[in-house]
């Protein structure tokens, strides 16, 4: 009976392997939060702030937020590939394959829509609606993947949209829930996922 229980074990941790993508590393979530938390004092310090008295954005502003939000999505793309990379390798695992391919196609089109039409309103100078609308696409990728991975993945999703959706009410304070949702969000987050699943198999 005991052997029995154990076979049982092992064909379920085999089918969650082969069903699910599980080389998302937790630490890797926090480094993006810590970059993202950097990244969105950086933008409110230089150019929110003032932007915010004057009552507009200027083209220079403009351009550094866009560099500024570009060298956090770099960091953590860079961060949570190179971690997924060497799980993967640690478990003899393939980083791609029908799974990854999978949660990446529907990860990517809630993003490429909310990029697109982020683009659209930042192009007509809407620069408010930015930060909720992100945090909103953003979330609703991670819970159309969600089912590819951790379930923590769908509570992160869900937190981030009631983040842009109270951005959206307060419209003018959006840079604060952008920090709260791109960088503590992640940390906490990446936090349980690499302590429930990660810490007790080193």
């Amino acid at each position: 009976m005991k052997q029995q229980v154990e076979d049982i074990k092992i064909i379920r941790e085999m089918m969650e392997r082969s069903s699910k993508f599980q080389s998302l590393n937790g630490l890797s979530l926090v480094v993006a939060g810590i970059a993202a938390i950097v990244g969105g004092v950086v933008a409110y310090t230089h150019v929110v702030k003032e932007a915010l008295n004057q009552g507009f954005y200027s083209s220079e502003d403009i351009r550094f937020l866009l560099i500024d939000a570009a060298s956090v999505l770099i960091i953590a793309i860079a961060a949570i590939t190179f971690s997924s990379w060497r799980k993967a390798k640690a478990n003899c695992q393939a980083l791609l394959n029908k799974v990854t391919l999978r949660a990446a196609y529907n990860l990517s089109l809630p993003l490429v829509s909310g990029a697109v039409l982020c683009s659209i309103f930042l192009y007509r100078g809407d620069i408010a609606i930015l930060a909720p609308m992100t945090l909103i696409f953003y979330g609703l990728a991670l819970v159309n993947a969600s089912k590819f991975t951790f379930g923590e993945i769908h509570a992160l999703g869900i937190t981030e949209v009631i983040l842009g959706l109270l951005a959206a009410i307060f419209l003018y304070n959006g840079i604060f829930f952008w920090i709260l949702g791109f960088g503590a969000a992640h940390i906490v987050f990446g936090s349980i996922i690499y302590f429930k699943y990660e810490s007790n198999r080193k």
